[in-house]
Parts: structure tokens; C-alpha cells; sequence
């Protein structure tokens, strides 16, 4: 079998990507280890910024998104009980969409199906070989039967745990990674959210998320211990705590319910450098992590997906080859700048076991400095709706 681009993992990156290629003409094949139904049994984030809005509609895939997308123009942040709007609307002129990483991916897949375009559900014992070389292949095998794909690229979209970082020598790779000493406790829910924007609060006794996936369900987060299990944490004993971090005019709006979902997520930030090797190119996950305080994960495989498809569009219509080299470095570029933005509202809203007196001022004075000056609001908007996707040219 042949194909143009060989796409490893068909999370919203690799989807998103298959299908941008799809329809410029460019063929492709999707490599996903799982089957559909744990693929979009994944719950993640669902705040997407402007620049994978308007991606998704290049995508020809944002009908659904445009009509039941909640539009938010701001956020709202607590520190010590102060309250404070962020209106990124009035700040940027930008403002985000709350549309839930499972409804992106059930449109992508809808729309690869319609496409006719081949994918491999529980794709098993998938291998790169020669991805340094001018003719990269992949091996795997489907419903017992061995396969052997090759390919012009591949397109590493199989996540922090995937094949494709592991199949670049470690000798040509740097890691960079900082690991938070909590998690994140998380419940969904069908009640209505207690607010119609994103709550971020800071309590002494952790960090509060209150967000939602639409104006019947909820998604709430609570910063716990790394020790901590799920089991631990019945409904009830979530509900109190939450409670007990809200101030009182928030906590007493809050309506509660029994969970869908329950899980604890561990918080680190993570790069891996260069992006690419030979025909092989990391997207997404594969090559970052960040905290999910900033809402960029999801945002962030998609400016790597607009990168590497405007790359590969001008590689196939123009025969612009030298724009493979370029990949990593114009990648980078925002990912670390979106990374910093992570770090940031991750050091700025939670409890650190290790903090002493002189953190904890500090992190009052950032809180201060950041929602009572104009450039400080400005750069709090700024990164929080995305900033602008580097052109390749």
C-alpha cells in the first residue's frame, strides 16, 4: 500500500490533519492503535482559540462547532476571593469557543468516514523504518493481517506515549521538562455551569477550575496531591470541597449532581527539540505537554497541524522542499511561547507545597500587577485567546 503522508494516531491532530490534506488533494492514511469508541471516550479540554476555529472551518468541518460552540468574550479570576473579569474581547477583539475535544473529534471522524479516505482503527505492532531515508515505510498489522505502508511523510500524531518520538535516536534529541508537584481532580457532569464564563480560582487550599462543555453540562476541576486516588473522592466529598474553595456568592449558585466522569490528571510541562527527523515530523503531544491551566493543549496540536499542512501544501504544489528543514523551527516558536503562558497561570493560581513566605508575596504582587495594569491585562488576553499562527513562506 501507498500513500503521500502516513498519519500515526488519529486523535484531533492527526484528523484534523488528514483531513486539510484530504481536501487539498493530497492522499493519506490514518494509523490509530485504539478503536473509535475509546478514542472519543478520551474527555480533555474544550476551550479552542480563534486560530483552530477558523482551522476547522478551512477543514470544511465546523458546522456543528459554528452552531453549538459557546462563544466567550472573557474569564474570570480569583485570588484570595478578589474577583476579577478578564473581557478579552474588549482587550484583543478576539474571543474563544468552549466546544469539547470529544465533539471535535466525532466531527473529524464523521467527516474522514464520508470521505471515504482509508483509516485503520486498532492498528497493532506499529513501526517507522527508514524515516531518515527518501523512502519511509510503515509496518503494522490489521485484523491479523501484516501490512506494510509506504509513504513520501509521516506525521508523528500518537500522543506523549506513541511510537513516533521514540523512533528519532535519542542521541538527536533534547528534552525539556518541568513536573508540578499536584494533579488536577476532575468531574463532569450534566448540571448547568455555575457561571456562563470560565472561573479560574486561587484558594489556599488549591487551585479551582469551574468550566463547562454546554449550558446543560459542566466540567470541574480541583487541584489534589499527586498521592491522591479517584477513589478516594465520592461526589459528595468533590462537591464540599469545591464549595469550600468558591467564595460564597459563586458556591451558593453552584448546582450539583451526580458525576459522568471522574479522573486525576498530574500537571507537567514538557518539550521535546528538534520537532522532526528526516520525513518525520511530531505533532502535537508527541512533542508537547503543558499544564492545562492555559487551555492550550489542544490549541497548540493545532498550530502545529497549520504548520506542517501549509509545509506539506507548498512541498506538493510548488515543489518547495526546502520548507521540510523549517518545520521544527517555526513550530517552536509558538509552542514555547504558549508554554510560558502555561507555566505562568500554573504558578500563578495554585498552592505549592514548597512555597515560603516570599513565594507566596511574590505570587500576590504577579496577581496584582497582571489584573490592575492595562499592558498586564493586555498580555493576560493576548495569550489566552492565541496568539497569531507564523506564516510559512
Amino acid at each position: 500500500m501507498k500513500t503521500s503522508v502516513a498519519i500515526i494516531g488519529a486523535g484531533p491532530s492527526g484528523l484534523l490533519l488528514g483531513q486539510l490534506l484530504q481536501q487539498a488533494g493530497i492522499d493519506n492514511v490514518i494509523l490509530e492503535k485504539q478503536s473509535p469508541d475509546y478514542v472519543l471516550g478520551r474527555i480533555r479540554a474544550g476551550v479552542l482559540e480563534q486560530g483552530m476555529v477558523k482551522l476547522m472551518r478551512e477543514a470544511g468541518v465546523a458546522d456543528r462547532l459554528d452552531r453549538e460552540g459557546l462563544i466567550h468574550e472573557g474569564i474570570e479570576l480569583i485570588y484570595q476571593g478578589k474577583r476579577t473579569r478578564i473581557d478579552l474581547k474588549g482587550i484583543s477583539g478576539e474571543s474563544v469557543v468552549v466546544y469539547g475535544q470529544t465533539e471535535v473529534t466525532r466531527d473529524l471522524m464523521a467527516a474522514r468516514a464520508k470521505s471515504g479516505a482509508p483509516i485503520f482503527y486498532q492498528a497493532q505492532d506499529v513501526a517507522l523504518h527508514q524515516v531518515d531515508g527518501a523512502q519511509p515505510y510503515v509496518t503494522f498489522s490489521h485484523a491479523g493481517q501484516a501490512m506494510r505502508l509506504e509513504c513520501d511523510y509521516i506525521a508523528g500524531c500518537d500522543g506523549f506515549h506513541g511510537v513516533s518520538r521514540s523512533a528519532i535516536p535519542a542521541e538527536r534529541l533534547t528534552h525539556f521538562e518541568r513536573v508540578y508537584p499536584f494533579g488536577w481532580l476532575g468531574l463532569l457532569c450534566d448540571t448547568p455551569p455555575v457561571s456562563e464564563e470560565l472561573i479560574y480560582a486561587q484558594h489556599e487550599r488549591g487551585f479551582v477550575l469551574c468550566s463547562q462543555r454546554s449550558p446543560t453540562r459542566s466540567r470541574y476541576y480541583l487541584q489534589v496531591p499527586l498521592s491522591d486516588k479517584v477513589e478516594e473522592w465520592s461526589d459528595e466529598r468533590f462537591w464540599a470541597e469545591l464549595k469550600r474553595r468558591l467564595p460564597q456568592e459563586v458556591a451558593s449558585r453552584l448546582v450539583t449532581g451526580p458525576s459522568l466522569e471522574k479522573s486525576i490528571a498530574p500537571l507537567r510541562s514538557y518539550v521535546v527539540e528538534p520537532m522532526q527527523y528526516g520525513r518525520l515530523f511530531l505533532v502535537g503531544d508527541a512533542a508537547h505537554i503543558v499544564p492545562p491551566t492555559g487551555a492550550k493543549g489542544l490549541n497548540l496540536a493545532a498550530s502545529d497541524v497549520n504548520t506542517l499542512y501549509r509545509i506539506l501544501l507548498k512541498v506538493y504544489r510548488e515543489g518547495r522542499t526546502d520548507l521540510l528543514t523549517r518545520y521544527s523551527t517555526i513550530a517552536l516558536r509558538r509552542i514555547w511561547k504558549a508554554e510560558r503562558f502555561s507555566w505562568f497561570m500554573t504558578n500563578l493560581l495554585h498552592e505549592f507545597p514548597e512555597a515560603n513566605p516570599f513565594d507566596q508575596r511574590m505570587q500576590q504582587t504577579e496577581y496584582d500587577y497582571f489584573t490592575s495594569s492595562a499592558a498586564g491585562l493586555e498580555t493576560l488576553a493576548e495569550n489566552y485567546v492565541g496568539l497569531a499562527y507564523d506564516e510559512v513562506c
